[in-house]
């Protein structure tokens, strides 16, 4: 599991920052990739990576600004060229459908893919998907209407401990899958293995949190209860408490607090705007570092692992 940041800046493109579009790669775990926001020039971004779009199988919009969405219907229309045949599922606010069918019904785009378009519950709610994983939202406070979203990840089932077992030469067949489910078996020679001693500690499924603009609110922290990721926006700094508050965005202190409060593992700072360059953009992951230590100034391009809990 990886964050993979395409664009990490805040209202317009800049020469440093793309505006905002990230993926969550979960080509190990389900062979998919998910994306959030798609910011003006997403599918330019995508080309300076390995990222295929026909992987892209789920899209969350965190709300209707332009930053966010103007490189939608472009990336939609594109993904049809590029060997996108599989089926696409959209979430996001209230106008999404509409925004989707306008811009593809005016251009006469034609997909080679189905879409489906799920506008939320403006109060939030659960996404149940497949395979037992699940995307709860919730609103937050920016003027419109906006979503963070927390992804949780299934337990992951210890793995059948192999080099521990070779000693015993069993043959490959149904043994090790007994073994694996933790049962006892007898071997030929007479030995009796207990699968529980051969089996390796379940791990604790992932949490990735990821805000779209936002006040300072208390969902904010709900979300992000002990996320193993937390990817928060940071549109000004610290001492500018009071023009964050009017424009309906955060500080990186309020970022870094919110991540504390929480218990989170790491932070990520994005959402950065394009008057800090160099020293200054630096000077926002120290403010947040003073705060919460494990923070990070995420700049375009940037990919992040995301690590079991030990």
């Amino acid at each position: 599991m990886q964050l993979f940041f395409l664009g990490t800046g805040a209202g317009v493109p800049a020469k440093t920052r793309n505006v905002s579009s990230l993926v969550l790669k979960l080509l190990d775990e389900l062979n998919e990739m998910w994306l959030f926001d798609c910011g003006e020039a997403t599918q330019h971004q995508i080309l300076r990576t390995s990222l295929k779009p026909r992987k892209i199988t789920r899209i969350f919009i965190t709300h209707m600004h332009g930053d966010h969405i103007f490189g939608l219907p472009g990336f939609l229309s594109s993904r049809s060229f590029q060997g996108g045949d599989t089926p696409v599922t959209l979430y996001g606010p209230k106008g999404l459908k509409f925004y989707i069918e306008a811009c593809l019904n005016y251009s006469r785009t034609r997909l080679t893919y189905p879409i489906e378009i799920v506008e939320l519950d403006p109060y939030g709610g659960e996404i149940q998907l497949p395979n037992k994983w699940k995307v709860t939202y919730l609103p937050l406070n920016h003027g419109v209407l906006s979503f963070g979203y927390r992804i949780e990840e299934p337990d992951k089932k210890g793995e059948l401990l192999v080099d521990k077992l070779a000693e015993y030469n069993i043959p490959n067949g149904p043994l090790f899958g007994k073994l694996k489910r933790g049962e006892i078996v007898e071997l030929e020679d007479g030995t009796i293995l207990n699968g529980k001693d051969f089996v390796g500690e379940d791990s604790k499924g992932r949490i990735v949190t990821i805000l779209g603009d936002s006040r300072p609110c208390d969902n904010l922290t709900i979300l992000a209860k002990d996320a193993d990721a937390l990817v928060h926006e940071c549109t000004y700094q610290a001492d500018e408490t009071s023009m964050a508050h009017s424009h309906f965005h955060s500080t990186s202190a309020q970022a870094a607090t919110v991540a504390k409060n929480a218990k989170a593992k790491n932070l990520y700072l994005t959402h950065i705007s394009a008057r800090y360059l160099g020293p200054d953009a630096k000077a926002l992951e120290d403010e947040a570092k003073s705060i919460f230590p494990h923070s990070h100034l995420v700049y375009d391009l940037n990919e992040f692992s995301i690590d079991y809990r030990k």
